[in-house]
């Protein structure tokens, strides 16, 4: 199937490539051929944020969102909050020590997945098609070796790759342009960087892990539009650790809380899943959600590394978009602007070289855009605040970033960029750290992963080849295990990983496929880099209502 572009995923960047694709054609009065592929079952399925955003670029794409019947219009940020907590106490920092930026004033929390939804009924009305449930499983090349399109994954295959009585093989998907918009470690991205050295100028990509939940809170407690954001207890307990919590109270009586944990850590027995259920426990926390119910859970990596770990942008044939290079404003915790903005600047530089007859070359117009964008200068500002933070800790690395945001902010420009190291390579061996015992759940307000994955809607096709490949089957017994008591079992959040007949003297890594909610931690953190997620079957992994 030709197209003039394709686009792989459905969330904020490549819908707002896509709108912005058909916007820019129609001022010109050409027509343009856009598909979308998107492998969860629908669109949204796959969508986790927090979600707290800056409307700049939906203001810029779709002015008149509010009148439109946007679901994001229905709670503005009328109250921001940030906490340092300790064990059993909280610090409130002054709105007046931190940048303007940080204050969240003018922007909506909501569900990015709803925005998404919202997004994309936009988006076919201008023409786009997209088809949710259609997993883009390989990079089509033409002879000169420029991107010629994707291919989508064959649906029915065994695990033991025999054809099932329902088998139907994959498409090819031709286009002049692919964006690559899978969000954080795409499995597409990957290959796309790697083959084109996308990276070589730029620093390594580092990492986070949000877990989220989603809760119905007493209405006493609930006061719309209020945005709290959470530093130190409980990651201060553990050297080498850092990250915080988040909770929202959005529409219809709901929270969103969350907890997010750099992958920087160095402790192979900490858990962020653990660390995130034990935060719920702060007092502070635990007095709101009192009398409420837990609906929903997810998880997601994201990607910290900010301006100095963002590849080249473009490659012959394409271009990547989204968190799939990397955009998010670290301090902000914000990304859905800048990932939404990358995907209109790459659709207007795509649109004048189809226009001119070009295809399947570099759009160079795109990284030019970004270099004069306010994309580029809200990045730079806030450049060194993760770099800040894993050398000098939190208290004096947070009170050192403030300092650099501000100069920045009012124009005195750091004349240096710190650098980034690999999240695998930080890991401690097990001998060199002490093992933290974590309490056992209690079921109304801290929960097991097994079923706090069964509220995530997640759901796999037993019978297909399992998705997470391991480069050595032998690697996570023979070398993980002893030097890192296979990490695995713990920063996985769903259960995934385990290590069976152990106390036997017999013991065996066991990949539990069907319980993956496609955060891509195991990718990221593997010491070894043993483990290669590829995507499954398309319309597989959770089923996020609302998140």
């Amino acid at each position: 199937m030709p197209y003039d572009v394709v686009i792989v995923g459905a969330g904020p960047a490549g819908l707002s490539a896509a709108i912005r694709l058909k916007q820019v054609a129609a001022e010109k009065g050409a027509e343009l051929s856009v598909c979308i592929l998107e492998k969860g079952s629908e669109v949204g399925a796959h969508i986790l944020s927090g979600a707290v955003i800056d409307p700049r670029s939906l203001d810029e794409l779709i002015p008149d969102w509010r009148e439109k019947g946007c679901p994001l219009a229905d709670v503005p940020v009328t109250d921001n909050q940030h906490w340092m907590l300790s064990k059993t106490g909280k610090v409130s920092v002054p709105h007046f020590l931190t940048p303007p930026f940080m204050h969240n004033k003018g922007t909506y929390t909501g569900s990015l997945g709803n925005l998404c939804r919202w997004l994309a009924t936009q988006a076919e009305e201008l023409g786009v098609e997209i088809f949710p449930g259609f997993a883009a499983a390989e990079i089509l090349y033409n002879d000169d070796g420029s991107v010629k399109g994707v291919a989508t994954g064959d649906m029915g295959v065994a695990r033991d790759g025999t054809h099932k009585p329902d088998y139907t093989p994959g498409l090819e998907i031709h286009a002049k342009y692919t964006f690559f918009g899978e969000g954080v470690r795409g499995h597409l991205s990957k290959q796309i960087i790697r083959t084109f050295d996308l990276a070589k100028d730029s620093q390594p990509q580092v990492y986070g892990i949000g877990i989220k939940e989603l809760w119905d809170i007493a209405p006493e407690n609930h006061v719309p539009g209020r945005v709290i954001h959470t530093q130190g207890w409980p990651l201060n307990e553990t050297e080498g650790s850092n990250g915080g919590g988040f909770l929202y109270h959005q529409a219809n009586g709901q929270v969103a809380l969350g907890f997010v944990t750099w992958l920087s850590y160095s402790n192979p027995y900490l858990s962020p899943f653990q660390e995130m259920q034990r935060w719920k426990t702060h007092p502070e926390i635990a007095k709101i959600l009192r009398g409420a119910k837990r609906v929903s859970y997810g998880a997601r990596a994201i990607s910290d590394g900010g301006l100095q770990s963002i590849p080249k942008l473009v490659f012959p044939g394409g271009a990547l978009i989204g968190c799939s290079a990397g955009f998010l404003n670290v301090p902000r915790i914000k990304g859905t602007h800048t990932a939404m903005k990358s995907g209109m600047m790459a659709a207007e530089a795509a649109v004048d070289a189809i226009l001119s007859q070009r295809q399947h070359d570099e759009l160079a117009a795109y990284p030019e855009a970004f270099e004069a964008s306010w994309v580029k200068k809200e990045l730079s500002i806030v450049r060194n605040v993760v770099p800040l933070v894993e050398k000098f800790g939190e208290l004096i690395g947070s009170a050192l970033a403030n300092v650099t945001m501000w100069a920045e902010y009012i124009g005195l420009k750091m004349p240096f960029t710190m650098k980034h190291h690999p999240n695998h390579k930080s890991l401690w061996r097990k001998d060199q750290v002490k093992p933290i015992a974590y309490p056992k759940p209690d079921g109304v307000l801290t929960f097991d992963r097994l079923s706090s994955v069964f509220i995530s809607n997640t759901n796999h096709e037993e019978d297909q080849p399992v998705h997470l490949t391991l480069k050595d089957p032998n690697i996570p017994v023979e070398y993980d295990l002893p030097m890192y008591d296979e990490p695995a079992q713990r920063y996985c959040p769903a259960g995934v990983y385990e290590i069976v007949g152990q106390e036997e003297g017999n013991p065996k890594f066991v990949i539990n496929a069907q319980n993956c909610v496609h955060c891509k931690t195991c990718d990221i953190k593997d010491p070894t880099q043993n483990i290669n997620w590829v995507v499954p079957e398309g319309g597989g992994g959770p089923n996020y209502p609302n998140m």
